[in-house]
């Protein structure tokens, strides 16, 4: 069933006439009457208020990029209209039209349904549930978002699966090759092979072999940033430790931005489950955690600036004063100021030596297992490569999909792994554990994709074995390289926080355990030397740090240009 047929109460709640005084008071605007069938707002259009009806109705639907239109519900008196989308003005995924009897509404821009959520518990709860359960079901029911055309199964087609699911986005996928309608739409569009996969976007723009930022540009995901803005805090990283940084630092007033070069939740966002997070005894996908992380930053007014990678920070160098800003190189040729910066930039699974790795990148070889990926599998033999409580937690979700799964590890698995975790894999009678290898070489090719692996013990023997799917889940590298060697790192490139540097600016004050040579820049999360690659523990990190942020504000007088503004 549905989410509009079994929570229907909750996707679209009915405000009562005292709900709706207290609603009044943070509208953005006066109410507005609109005409029979007058369009309201549209697919795709960015800085659409939220309406609550105050008379009459508004016929909602939803719309994907080949223009197949759907109904969605009749909004009536005491309803308002919206999905997590209101809450940051990004690009609407859905269209109103006012109803036979014409409409009058109240609007609610980003900032003032953020004002309401937070100054009434109450209404705020109800608005809240119902965004995030909109949006949900838009992906769930089909018939929204971006329609995506390829042939076969490309890794360009994948890398864009991922992208839109890990940011949660709806789309449909059509294979020319076995829809006629696909079919057309390419040959309509005179697109070459090399141009393929094909996104068509909600509003009927057309991109040929996108990129995530120009598939974020026509989606109306891409932030806007004002060229001269100045943050209290910039986070790098929108991992849990990044996420929680921006939940307490905004929740606390502070002006927050959050980059992130991909999607919101890090390798923890990949996880199929997680269930050894604290209040979650069934455990939950490290996809709806991140979800609700990121949805609540933007609750509290944080600025997600997804995808937009950092490629430099410049720290100011020797002749920095203590109260000048830290300024940030983005990857859209715009530079941000910030008064702290918070590296939360996170670790990527270590790449093995293998000549030929990049040729099956999301073409036979892959860093995570979501649904997409286990799509692609299944039915098939396939092998990961790992040993940590990530790999386990891979195994347990792909092993159930998959014909048979050969997990491969260098020690045994009590080494590395939680106990539940070993037990659960020890009853998968379709699990076959490999201990002491590692793999050697791949063949294959860039058109037919992996075909087969060799593995090498630690005798030296070589094992060839046919293998379409490889996983790769071994050790972190620190995504450290933007840092420009502002700050100091460890042998193995990790951050290193709370010891004691010169501090010439202020010689005076020690460093704050999460603080970096660089005074007023800190790293949590699995980028800092010595963290515990827990997401429990990296959500904390980001708690801590934001106390220790407040005690560095507190030292620097507010520039001039942050206190006219």
């Amino acid at each position: 069933m549905s989410l509009a047929e079994t929570r229907f109460d909750q996707l679209y709640p009915v405000l009562d006439a005292a709900q709706i005084e207290i609603a009044r008071r943070f509208a953005s605007g006066e109410a507005r009457h609109f005409a029979p069938g007058e369009l309201i707002y549209d697919v795709g259009t960015r800085n659409v208020p939220s309406w609550l009806v105050l008379e009459g109705g508004i016929e909602t639907s939803r719309r994907d990029g080949l223009h197949s239109e759907s109904s969605v519900v009749s909004l009536s008196s005491g309803q308002f209209s919206g999905e997590v989308s209101q809450l940051s003005g990004r690009g609407t995924l859905a269209s109103g039209r006012a109803g036979s009897e014409g409409c009058t509404a109240l609007p609610f821009d980003a900032a003032h349904v953020r004002a309401l959520v937070i100054g009434s518990a109450e209404v705020g709860e109800m608005m809240m549930r119902a965004f995030i359960l909109r949006r949900v079901a838009l992906i769930q029911d089909g018939g929204a978002g971006s329609v995506i055309i390829d042939r076969g199964r490309s890794a360009e087609c994948i890398r864009l699966q991922g992208f839109l699911t890990r940011n949660g986005y709806p789309f449909t996928v059509m294979d020319a090759d076995a829809d006629e309608e696909a079919r057309a739409a390419i040959e309509r569009f005179a697109v070459q092979p090399h141009e393929l996969p094909l996104m068509i976007c909600p509003n009927g723009k057309l991109l040929r072999r996108p990129t995530d930022a120009e598939a974020a540009v026509c989606l109306g995901i891409m932030p806007e940033i004002a060229p001269c803005a100045l943050y209290d805090v910039a986070v790098v990283g929108a991992g849990p430790a990044g996420l929680a940084a921006a939940v307490y630092a905004a929740s606390e007033g502070l002006s927050v931005i959050v980059f992130d070069q991909r999607a919101y939740g890090g390798q923890a966002g990949a996880s199929a489950r997680i269930e050894n997070y604290l209040g979650f005894p069934t455990g939950i996908s490290g996809q709806a955690l991140a979800g609700r992380a990121f949805t609540q930053a933007q609750k509290f007014g944080a600025e997600l600036a997804i995808p937009l990678q950092v490629e430099r920070l410049d720290c100011g160098g020797p002749e920095r004063c203590s109260t000048d800003p830290f300024s940030l190189e983005i990857s859209n040729g715009l530079t941000i100021r910030a008064r702290t910066i918070v590296i939360a930039s996170g670790a990527r699974y270590r790449r093995p030596d293998i000549p030929n790795l990049s040729d099956f990148d999301s073409n036979g070889v892959s860093y995570w297992a979501s649904p997409i990926e286990a799509k692609l599998c299944e039915g098939e033999d396939v092998a990961l490569i790992g040993g940590g409580n990530s790999a386990g937690q891979a195994v347990v979700y792909l092993a159930p999909k998959v014909k048979r799964l050969k997990l491969v590890v260098r020690r045994r698995l009590e080494e590395t792994m939680s106990r539940y975790l070993i037990d659960r894999i020890s009853a998968l009678p379709n699990v076959e554990l490999k201990i002491g290898a590692e793999v050697a070489a791949l063949e294959g090719s860039t058109t037919c994709g992996l075909m087969s692996a060799t593995l090498r013990t630690r005798s030296g023997e070589m094992h060839r074995i046919p293998l379409r799917h490889l996983f790769l889940f071994i050790g972190a590298d620190p995504n450290t390289g933007w840092l420009d060697d502002c700050v100091a790192v460890d042998g193995k490139g990790f951050v290193v926080t709370g010891q004691g540097f010169p501090a010439e600016d202020d010689p005076g004050r020690p460093p704050l355990p999460l603080e970096t040579s660089m005074p007023g820049i800190f790293a949590i999360g699995d980028v800092r030397a010595g963290s515990t690659k827990r997401v429990g523990a990296a959500i904390g990190e980001g708690a801590a740090v934001v106390a220790q942020i407040h005690q560095v504000l507190a030292r620097a007088p507010v520039p001039a240009r942050q206190a006219a503004e």
